[in-house]
């Protein structure tokens, strides 16, 4: 079997942790360049060094990706270090939760700015290079909390999110005659700290998501890179504005 992603180059938001550390792992693993942004450079130069360690080739790159001028460096960097951008996973996103008429406008912009502006941000730039540079792939990462399902005191993420799919799909009917796929994935509760409710422990998920999720347990960070490597894959060039919902069940 050939690595399938031998001499690509990908960029990757939210790097330093999670399913975006998992994903540049794991591309790396199949050959690309990546380049991981966060932040936060310490993550990042992990997320590196795991890289390195296994003899793949890796960049960090520190950026908040609901600032404009961080987004346009962040896409100029990747492409001025390694040569170009083939892919591009944009994963940065937060969560706050409480009940909506509670919320504070800080809280609610928050959520907007990074998991909605800092993706439209994003692919404003990639789509900008990849369209001179002969085509490509996005992923975004949306959630399973927004376009197919909503839970109470999540209403602003949910938003954030269902924009994100939407978003996804039009750029992708827009952009596909470029040679740019663009695609989202949208998770259920996977094994990170995103999912814990507050004061909860690992165990005490695994515990809850027995009963509250039909596939009773939470989803890996290796599957969701999974879902990631192969929207972005030659296995997957027909699939164009598709949203993969990717939550045990959960909606349905």
């Amino acid at each position: 079997m050939h690595p399938r992603f031998t001499s690509q180059v990908v960029l990757i938001t939210g790097g330093g942790s999670g399913i975006g550390r998992a994903a540049a792992v794991a591309f790396a693993r199949e050959g690309a360049t990546v380049a991981v942004a966060g932040r936060r450079p310490e993550p990042l130069h992990e997320t590196v060094r795991l890289i390195a360690a296994e003899g793949g080739v890796a960049s960090a790159i520190t950026a908040d990706v609901s600032s404009a001028a961080d987004v346009a460096r962040m896409v100029a960097s990747t492409v001025q270090r390694h040569g170009g951008l083939h892919v591009a996973f944009n994963n940065a996103g937060i969560l706050e939760a409480g009940p909506l008429a509670g919320m504070d406008e800080a809280a609610w912009e928050r959520q907007l700015a990074v998991n909605l502006t800092g993706v439209f941000l994003a692919m404003k730039h990639e789509i900008t290079h990849m369209r001179s540079g002969g085509g490509g792939v996005i992923i975004n990462t949306a959630s399973n909390l927004g376009a197919h399902l909503r839970l109470p005191f999540l209403g602003a993420y949910a938003a954030s999110k269902a924009a994100v799919s939407a978003l996804t799909r039009a750029a992708a009917r827009e952009y596909m005659a470029d040679g740019i796929r663009i695609n989202a994935i949208s998770p259920g509760p996977i094994e990170t700290a995103m999912s814990l409710r507050p004061g909860e422990t690992a165990a005490d998920r695994e515990e809850r998501l027995k009963t509250a999720l039909p596939a009773g347990r939470a989803g890996t960070v290796a599957e969701a890179a999974a879902a990631v490597l192969w929207l972005a894959s030659p296995e997957a060039a027909f699939t164009v504005g598709h949203d993969l919902v990717m939550d045990g069940g959960a909606a349905a």
